[in-house]
């Protein structure tokens, strides 16, 4: 996934449309090989569920508990995990988003 792209990282993003309840099994696929992948071991991982905005987006709890990445979250040992539910368009937790960022990233020296 991307693979090519990625060369030096202090953590993973995986952004997910709250909204779009028709995709989530691709969402699931998706995120089952990022973090399947050898390389991303121990990576700190935040699980972004945008456009809460929207009517009808999934809850915090339904896309951590009742969706797709339950199994997958619950199951991790390796690394540090978040989640934050977040609205780009009206920038909604993008102070939070941006605070974890920094605290998880590495100063290259």
């Amino acid at each position: 996934m991307r693979q090519r792209y990625c060369r030096a990282f202090s953590a993973i993003v995986y952004v997910v449309d709250a909204a779009d309840h028709d995709n989530l099994s691709i969402s699931k696929s998706e995120l089952h090989e990022l973090l399947n992948k050898p390389s991303l071991s121990g990576i700190p991982l935040l699980v972004l569920g945008n456009k809460i905005d929207k009517p009808g987006a999934l809850s915090k709890q339904a896309l951590t508990e009742q969706t797709i990445f339950h199994e997958e979250l619950k199951s991790l040992t390796d690394r540090e995990v978040c989640c934050y539910m977040i609205s780009c368009k009206n920038s909604t937790n993008i102070d939070s988003v941006i605070d974890w960022l920094v605290k998880h990233s590495k100063s290259k020296s």
